[in-house]
């Protein structure tokens, strides 16, 4: 919904700006606004805007040198930097673009990744312990030839490179279609889906602020991106301000006893976040410079109830801007929140836009073991559910589809519909989020539906985790799901465990720990341990995941005899330990934190 309004906005300034879609001429525009202005704030430095023309220029050329072509996708396996702001713009510049490798990847899924973007070139600039993550894969990226350049290691020989401005014809003939970005989004069959992020959308992500597009409230805005560009709300955030000519505050990743003195320091007036972010700055020490900074607003996704009043009265932030969307953005929901009104909620619709949405924009109910919607025996349509208790929401977009699909995976993507929703042969946008909304418009996030969890800001794969798990000696099945813990956000990994039954005596679960680790990205490592005491298949041998996910890790409600461990230390040990109902207890007391 948002990104074909973009489209339909950025087609209509392609025609008047006759074959100059690039969003590189848009960045030129910033540069020539303000040359000697800074662009770009980090704790080592800053940079210009006409130094930072030069750096993307710079990039084009090196791109040029390796055989990118206008069309192509580079791999970029970056931490935050200015250079990955030059490296996206300067593929812009030479009519490519960007796919964006979740650095924290490893083994298959990032093989997969790499595979999935058709890249032959990866840039990556990490540091040296996830450089040798590559190194694993590195027979195959030969094998497929793709070849790799180390910024570490080529960045003083870019930086003397002619900062030659490419010529218009690497970017003539691009479309609104065409992709400004390709982002992955973790999916249920094991392996990241990749989604291309529109050329349509840098006229909207660069619309100015009196427009009501932008968090802030002036043209003076300052923003501070410590989440990682690789995602979306990160990645998205910071090329807007690139190229709305904004001033970008870097930070390499967030970390709480940074983050204020890099916003003060940084003079930001807002900041993105992402999940439990705001939950950890709450849960910090106090100190007696807590409002002492420039923030005017917060603005990202997954703030909870409990969390949202609390920051913005302990920091005095006048505004979190809470939105919705998804990297397939196919919906996006904004609520710009400064009272008590609007806290908490993910967006709102008035009455206008309730009237137009009623039937394209519906919740429905869903089977709970299965996962599929619940259909009217009688007239086999899904079964619509009131707006106030909510339910997985559907999207109809009459003659279009909401988002452009998984890119080279129609598979994937034609199940992402529903056909016969309301009425025989309408077809449906399934989001796989469940919401509702209250009668004064106010839409509230529910849950995420399906395998796929979230944790510590990052969509886990039960399917790929399954598989690593699966494959260590003696577990004859793991099934993988998310159990809700008290005072966090998201959904702390559980992993139910069946082990040989002449393996159990002898299990070494230190070791196994330590193979989690090494083959899992620390995000996606289970914290929770059950084992089974008997197998768990449904009656038709399919894992059965409702009974583990409704009972949770609360010891007193573990049936079957099953026995619960985690990872010793509130999952910062080596092993895994007994969890007890004390445990438990703490953890709803909030004196324990994961």
């Amino acid at each position: 919904m948002a990104l074909a309004a973009a489209a339909a906005l950025a087609g209509s300034v392609a025609s008047a700006m006759n074959d100059r879609v690039s969003p590189y001429y848009i960045f030129e525009q910033a540069v020539q606004r303000h040359p000697y202005h800074e662009a770009i704030w980090t704790r080592s430095g800053s940079v210009s805007w006409n130094v930072a023309y030069d750096r993307v220029n710079q990039y084009a050329q090196l791109f040029l040198a390796h055989g990118v072509k206008p069309g192509d996708l580079v791999a970029l396996f970056m931490q935050n930097s200015p250079d990955f702001a030059f490296a996206w713009v300067g593929l812009l510049a030479i009519g490519a673009a960007p796919a964006m490798i979740n650095y924290h990847l490893t083994g298959k899924a990032l093989l997969g990744c790499i595979e999935i973007s058709t890249a032959k070139l990866i840039l990556a600039d990490v540091a040296p312990d996830i450089m040798a993550k590559v190194a694993e894969i590195q027979t195959e990226l030969d094998l497929k030839g793709i070849k790799l350049v180390n910024v570490a290691e080529e960045r003083a020989r870019i930086y003397q490179m002619d900062p030659i401005r490419p010529r218009d014809e690497f970017r003539k003939g691009i479309t609104p279609g065409d992709p400004m970005a390709l982002f992955y989004t973790s999916g249920t069959t094991g392996l990241p889906k990749a989604v291309l992020f529109p050329a349509a959308a840098a006229a909207s992500v660069s619309l100015p602020s009196d427009l009501g597009y932008h968090p802030a409230r002036d043209g003076k805005e300052r923003c501070y991106i410590c989440m990682p560009y690789y995602h979306g709300t990160g990645g998205i955030t910071m090329i807007s301000q690139i190229l709305s000519g904004s001033t970008t505050c870097m930070a390499p990743k967030f970390s709480v006893s940074t983050f204020w003195d890099d916003v003060r320091d940084s003079h930001a007036t807002w900041f993105v976040y992402v999940g439990e972010t705001l939950r950890y700055l709450v849960a910090a020490p106090p100190s007696p410079r807590d409002k002492d900074h420039n923030l005017q607003t917060a603005f990202g996704n997954g703030c909870r109830p409990d969390v949202w009043r609390r920051f913005q009265e302990m920091f005095n932030v006048d505004t979190i801007c809470e939105f919705y969307n998804s990297t397939e953005g196919a919906l996006g929901l904004r609520n710009l929140s400064r009272g008590d009104f609007f806290a908490n909620a993910i967006g709102h619709h008035g009455l206008l836009l309730r009237l137009k949405y009623r039937n394209m924009l519906i919740p429905v109910a869903i089977d709970a073991e299965t996962g599929d919607v619940q259909r009217d025996p009688k007239t086999g349509l899904c079964i619509r559910t009131p707006y106030e208790v909510g339910g997985e929401i559907l999207i109809e977009h009459p003659g279009e589809r909401p988002f452009p699909g998984y890119f080279n995976n129609s598979e994937a993507t034609d199940k992402k519909y529903v056909k016969d929703v309301l009425r025989k042969g309408d077809i449906f946008y399934r989001t796989g989020d469940a919401m509702r909304r209250d009668g004064e418009g106010r839409w509230f996030f529910l849950d995420r539906l399906g395998d796929t969890y979230r944790w510590k800001g990052e969509n886990v794969s039960t399917a790929e985790v399954a598989e690593v798990l699966g494959e260590y000696s003696g577990v004859n099945e793991a099934v993988i799901y998310g159990v809700s813990v008290p005072g966090h956000d998201g959904k702390a990994g559980a992993a139910a465990l069946d082990i040989a039954a002449d393996k159990k005596a002898s299990f070494d679960y230190a070791d196994f720990l330590r193979y989690s680790r090494a083959k899992l990205p620390k995000y996606a490592v289970p914290i929770f341990l059950r084992l089974l005491s008997q197998g768990i298949a449904s009656h038709n041998n399919k894992q059965n995941k409702v009974p583990l996910k409704q009972q949770g890790v609360d010891p007193s409600k573990i049936e079957g005899g099953d026995q619960l461990l985690w990872i010793e230390k509130h999952g910062k040990g080596n092993t895994y330990v007994p969890f007890t109902q004390e445990d438990w207890e703490n953890l709803g007391r909030g004196r324990a934190k994961l």
